[in-house]
């Protein structure tokens, strides 16, 4: 039974539009590889909306990359190796038209197929049908997709009548409807990911492409929130190399990075100043930094950082911190007091040291060293964003890296008597955790190591007050930390809790797993601060005066 009303109507028109002679379109030609046809297919695609509209698509150098690294790698069979290809980067990139583009190519272009079946996944319908909304206006803009295809836009369907992909459908899923059991993709597209709260929909996708030779799975999403979220194991498990089917590109700003330098955004958003708006990036970021709540938001969605956009209960924002990232000179410090706090960790993880040093000033401002620990024969099984950072510290001297597969206690225990001869160290400050071993180990390296050991406790007596003085150091301008990387990537990812009473303390649980690296140095820095604090000297008793309230006889 022929099409009848606006389809068929569209239809006519459209093979009216038609060239009188067939032409031969750019991925047709001979000679192309594989890679190359889809590049061409993709840029022969019409621009449908914004300021570049009426124009031909241009990937950029990223999306050509993806593309090459999904469509370009073949085995023996000339078949693709790579199964789910992961694009992770920060919005407003051209990840829309990019989505709508791959559809139409495996529905329509180089990669179709007879009887197809291509899907697009979203949190919702609305989002959901941004994709196929862009597919439809493409279609609309080109003859040789029109006069083949029937678009209902009510049910945000596509099917392909004749040609290359003859048979194939298109249909826009959300995971609101929980759909996807009975399909059998050839290609699913997932749209923003990191939105969707359960993975019901997305396992349903995978588990579809076992019932197709070359069956292909995208995800294009900024990244999830926590380690926790199913995109977030798919990165790491990607970018980890264990499934060479599984090819990952993220574009993020490392954790370190200032948000709100421009060179930070140009870094990690490939579209800024072509398509994508740097006034409105500068508003967007100006807004952050007035207002603290939008900061997570903003390095989240702008900066595609694993940052809970939901959280305002960090220990201090990053434009806080970022004022105290001013030079500090070790060697200035030579035997000046200061106080330390250790946190062992475990042997197989970070271990932290702490050393706050006071100026004379009667409010003080401190300058901290910081100092960590941790096992090289470790390294090759941290999360693949973590191994990255932490070997880009190592090289960098901010991280020791401790001979062996665990942090021998005893190596750290004699790098604490060489820092306490050479500053004047008052006290070290620990969590209860370990100490024991560490103390033999102390022992066996110094029997008469001057300085005394402080237990710390972790809950809110004790972490309360630290947490409100280290805050209150922060925002006034009296810390300064020289930028430490590893020491910010750690107060960056610290997030607190609080108890009835409304005292804060740093939630390990919360905190360790948001970013790449553990929050331990943010732990010890607010202990060094909160030791200088309960160690103050007492006030100088001036003689002149108390001689002069005495009677004598």
């Amino acid at each position: 039974m022929g099409l009848r009303g606006p389809g068929a109507r569209r239809m006519k028109e459209a093979r009216a539009a038609l060239p009188a002679r067939k032409r031969v379109l750019p991925w047709q030609r001979k000679g192309l590889t594989r890679a190359e046809r889809v590049i061409r297919f993709l840029q022969w695609l019409p621009i449908t909306k914004g300021p570049l509209a009426g124009k031909r698509m241009r990937l950029l150098p990223e999306q050509r990359e993806f593309v090459t690294e999904i469509y370009g790698d073949l085995d023996e069979k000339g078949l693709r190796r790579r199964r789910i290809g992961i694009k992770s980067e920060p919005k407003g990139n051209g990840k829309t038209g990019l989505c709508a583009g791959l559809v139409l190519c495996h529905l329509l272009g180089p990669e179709s197929e007879p009887r197809g079946e291509v899907y697009s996944a979203a949190v919702d319908g609305q989002q959901a049908g941004i994709i196929y909304a862009e597919c439809e206006a493409i279609i609309a803009q080109v003859p040789e997709f029109a006069a083949r295809v029937n678009c209902t836009r009510f049910h945000k369907r596509l099917e392909v009548l004749s040609g290359a992909g003859a048979g194939s459908i298109y249909a826009a899923m959300s995971a609101d409807a929980r759909k996807g059991h009975a399909i059998a993709p050839s290609l699913f597209v997932f749209d923003e990911l990191a939105q969707v709260p359960d993975r019901e929909l997305l396992d349903n996708l995978l588990n579809g492409l076992g019932k197709r030779k070359e069956a292909l799975g995208l995800i294009i999403s900024t990244q999830a929130p926590d380690d926790n979220h199913a995109l977030s194991q798919m990165i790491d498990d990607g970018l980890s190399g264990a499934d060479p089917s599984i090819f990952v590109q993220l574009i993020s700003a490392p954790p370190e990075a200032d948000p709100f330098a421009e060179a930070t955004w140009f870094a990690c958003n490939p579209a800024l100043g072509k398509y994508l708006s740097v006034k409105e990036m500068r508003e967007a970021a100006a807004r952050a930094r007035r207002i603290p709540a939008f900061e997570p938001s903003f390095r989240n969605l702008r900066l595609n950082q694993r940052v809970d956009a939901r959280e305002d209960n960090r220990i201090v924002t990053a434009s806080v911190w970022r004022a105290g990232a001013v030079p500090v000179d070790r060697e200035s410090l030579r035997g000046r007091v200061c106080f330390g706090a250790l946190d062992l960790s475990g042997k197989h993880d970070l271990t932290s040291l702490t050393l706050a040093f006071p100026d004379d000033d009667p409010e003080p401002t401190f300058d901290v060293l910081q100092f960590c620990w941790t096992p090289e024969g470790q390294l090759g099984g941290r999360r693949p964003a973590e191994q990255e950072r932490f070997r880009e510290w190592i090289a960098a001297g901010h991280i020791a890296a401790v001979p062996g597969p665990t942090i021998r206690y005893g190596f750290v225990a004699a790098e604490l008597v060489k820092l306490s001869a050479e500053f004047d160290l008052q006290v070290i400050g620990f969590d209860r955790w370990r100490i024991d071993d560490f103390r033999q180990d102390l022992q066996e390296v110094d029997a008469n190591f001057p300085v005394p050991l402080e237990p710390f406790g972790q809950g809110f007596k004790e972490m309360g007050p630290a947490v409100d003085w280290f805050a209150e150091l922060a925002l006034t301008g009296r810390i300064r930390h020289g930028g430490n990387p590893v020491l910010t990537a750690a107060v960056a990812g610290a997030i607190t809790d609080s108890d009835p009473a409304g005292n804060l303390k740093i939630a390990k649980d919360k905190s360790n797993g948001r970013g790449p690296v553990r929050i331990d140095p943010a732990v010890t820095l607010v202990m060094a601060l909160e030791l200088c604090k309960r160690f103050e000297a007492s006030p100088k008793v001036d003689v002149s005066d108390f001689l002069s309230s005495v009677v004598f006889a």
